[in-house]
This record gives structure tokens, C-alpha cells and sequence, in this order.
């Protein structure tokens, strides 16, 4: 699922990367382009980074490696020297032009996040738009909500083939509310609906979820079914069901899998693939974490499997 789109070839270009480094991306919220990138360089040809395109967009970076005694620029001038530290959480204005001089190694995630994803996130709250965010230049944030996201965004990035499209809505969407809120101020009205779908409306979704095991189909596709918005759809679906749609999903998975071990002589791997798993090793993992067991392990237990199986 993860590819070189635009956003990873313009950060690529703009830290002088070899390659264009690999994204994860939705268009599930008013078909705006939300991308993360994971960036690194342990041996990075010294000196000023290149710049983005001046822009009413936003970039967030979790970092994952210690980068002392950086020189920051804005608008073209050296503003200051920061000791940026892993773990932290830094915000950048793209109308500003931020640039830093590239002499030691790196390694941080990049979120991509339009003024327009903000205004959008704000409409379908029903709230008012946000104005200014707190892009304080080599102000670190200790965010742990943008530290857990960033560790399951780079599981997906690690393991491409496994990472299926509702849960990059659902992720990004999420990181997209959360930044809104934290550092743009966002407020949402005490009588925002918390209430779930009618019954014909979870059963619809649950079955076009389950048409498509391998989630390839968008958050945006399903909400547009009942002309809602992707937030309220979300939203009202966990509150039926108890769970968000990409974890409802997997669980599907799982269910189908149970199923399928049933047929004695069918092969583990086999299992995996139709029950909408990228392959064995992506089905035992999810397996075991979902279950408690492995698959093979599940099987022997309840259908008497020979012990070989693995």
C-alpha cells in the first residue's frame, strides 16, 4: 500500500535523498491529500536543505533520532540553533519556507496536512475553522498521542503488503482531528450527535466490509453510501459495532480464517490469502494477537491438526 507518491518525492528532493522514500496516504476526507513519509539518512551529504513549495499547508514531524545543534532557517534567513531531541514533536508553517542545515544523521516522520484537511475536519465537527497553529519554530512538543500514531505508521510503512487502506483513513483522519485540537485550538460543540448507525446502516457496511477482506476500499467510499461524512460515519460505527472499521475488519479476518481452518487439508497459506491476509506471517501475527494463540496452535486445539502444521 505504501508508494513514492508527490509528498515522498518533494521530501526526498527537499533532504537530498537518493530515493524518493515511500508514503502512506487518504483521500477520505473531501478528496484532500494526507500523507506520511518516513525519511532517513545515516550518511547525508552536508548542507542546506532544499525548500517546499510555499504553500497554506502544514508539516508534522515525530522524530526518531537525536539532531543537536541544528540550524533552523525561515524565509530564506538562519533564525537560530536548537538540540532537537528523538521522541519529540515539531510543527512547520510551509508558507514560511522552513529549512535546516543537513549535516548529521536523521531520521523523523513527516505528516503532511493541508490547511484545507483543518478546515475540513472542522466543517464535519461542526465547529468553527481554526486559525492560527502553533508552528513555533524549534518548539519540541512532547505529544505521546502523535508518538503512538507514529509507531503504528511505521509498522505500515515497514510492512507495506499488510497495511490495508481503512486503517490509513482512520490514522491520518485521527492525526488530522488531533493536531486541529491540540495546537489549532479546535473546539467541538457539547451537542455533537454521539449516536450510532440505524441497524440497516451498520448491516450494509459490515457487509461491503466484508466483501472486501483485503480492505483496499476507502472510509470514504462506505460514508458516502449513507451520505455522511467520514468523521460522523467513523464515529457512529464504533459506537455500534465497538469498534473502528479497520479493526472491525481485521477481526472479520480473523473469523473467516477460523472458518477456513475448518477444511482439514487446507494449507495455512492458503487460509492466510483468502481470508484477506497479505501472506502466512501476516496472518499468524494478527492471529495470535486477536486470539491468543497461533493459527496452528488454534487448529490443533479445536480441529485435532497434526502437530507439523506450523
Amino acid at each position: 500500500m505504501a508508494q513514492a507518491g508527490a509528498f515522498g518525492r518533494r521530501l526526498g528532493q527537499f533532504l537530498h535523498l537518493k530515493d524518493a522514500p515511500p508514503s502512506l496516504m487518504t483521500r477520505s476526507l473531501r478528496s484532500i491529500e494526507l500523507a506520511v513519509t518516513e525519511t532517513r539518512d545515516d550518511n547525508p551529504v552536508p548542507g542546506l536543505s532544499g525548500s517546499l513549495a510555499l504553500e497554506d499547508a502544514f508539516l508534522v514531524s515525530l522524530k526518531l533520532h537525536d539532531y543537536p545543534d541544528c540550524e533552523l532557517w525561515e524565509h530564506g534567513k538562519c533564525v537560530m540553533k536548537r538540540d532537537v531531541r528523538a521522541g519529540a514533536t515539531y510543527l512547520y508553517d510551509l508558507k514560511r519556507d522552513p529549512r535546516y542545515v543537513i549535516d548529521k544523521p536523521f531520521h523523523s516522520l513527516f505528516f503532511y496536512l493541508p490547511r484545507s484537511a483543518l478546515d475540513g475536519i472542522s466543517e464535519q465537527s461542526g465547529a468553527r475553522r481554526i486559525g492560527e497553529i502553533a508552528c513555533e519554530l524549534g518548539v519540541g512538543h512532547d505529544d505521546a498521542i502523535i508518538r503512538q500514531v507514529g509507531a503504528s505508521f511505521l509498522e505500515g510503512l515497514r510492512r507495506p503488503a499488510e497495511t490495508n487502506q481503512l486503517f490509513i483513513d482512520h490514522m491520518l483522519l485521527a492525526l488530522t482531528a488531533h493536531v486541529a485540537q491540540a495546537y489549532g485550538g479546535l473546539q467541538r460543540p457539547a451537542e455533537l450527535a454521539r449516536g450510532g448507525l440505524a441497524s440497516w446502516q451498520v448491516k450494509r457496511a459490515c457487509e461491503k466490509l466484508e466483501s472486501d477482506l483485503g480492505g483496499k476500499i476507502s472510509l470514504e467510499q462506505i460514508a458516502a453510501d449513507f451520505d455522511l461524512s467520514v468523521s460522523h460515519f467513523s464515529r457512529a460505527f464504533r459506537v455500534s459495532t465497538g469498534l473502528p472499521p479497520h479493526q472491525w475488519l481485521l477481526r472479520q479476518r480473523v473469523n473467516t480464517a477460523k472458518q477456513l481452518m475448518g477444511v482439514r487439508d487446507l494449507p495455512l497459506s492458503e487460509i492466510a490469502i483468502s481470508a484477506g491476509f497479505a501472506n502466512q506471517s501476516h496472518f499468524t501475527r494478527v492471529f495470535s494477537s486477536v486470539v491468543g494463540v497461533s493459527p496452528a496452535a488454534w487448529r490443533r486445539e479445536t480441529q485435532g491438526a497434526p502437530e507439523s502444521e506450523t
